[in-house]
């Protein structure tokens, strides 16, 4: 399971002009499934993403996570994170999850977030055609990888 994740200052996700989700200060996840993945993948992440500290303390340093800093988290389903561009021009998703299985384990992922956070996370919505907006703080972009923790 992959996850890109943005500190943003607020971030929103539309389907067909009528927002569906958003969030004022915290993380927009843009989340990817494989086949392989498991509850497992799906605790690391989780555990990883609500303790990591990329947020302000009082001396300006990044010491704080979403948890400490009360930020909400925006999770956005996006299959191409499993992308393979190696054989000429036009990308392979063949390292994407079914979409039967991605919606699955996407599902598991916010409901193991929302427990974390002990609270709702708005989501888009599955394979649909989105519209997301967001002002990245800092930038801050970070790239996690289940299969690749590091």
């Amino acid at each position: 399971m992959r996850v890109l994740l943005q500190r943003v200052g607020q971030a929103s996700v539309e389907v067909d002009r009528q927002v569906v989700g958003e969030i004022g200060r915290g993380l927009l996840l843009l989340v990817g499934v494989e086949p392989e993945d498991s509850a497992a993948d799906i605790d690391w992440l989780v555990r990883k993403i609500v303790n990591l500290r990329v947020f302000s303390d009082a001396e300006g340093r990044m010491n704080r996570s979403v948890l400490e800093d009360g930020g909400e988290v925006l999770a956005v389903s996006q299959f191409t994170l499993f992308a393979s561009c190696r054989k000429g021009n036009r990308p392979s998703w063949s390292r994407a999850a079914p979409p039967e299985l991605a919606r699955c384990r996407f599902d598991q992922f916010v409901a193991a977030m929302s427990e974390a956070l002990q609270r709702p996370v708005p989501t888009g919505v599955f394979g649909a055609d989105m519209q997301v907006a967001l002002v990245n703080d800092g930038p801050v972009t970070l790239w996690l990888d289940s299969r690749q923790p590091e």
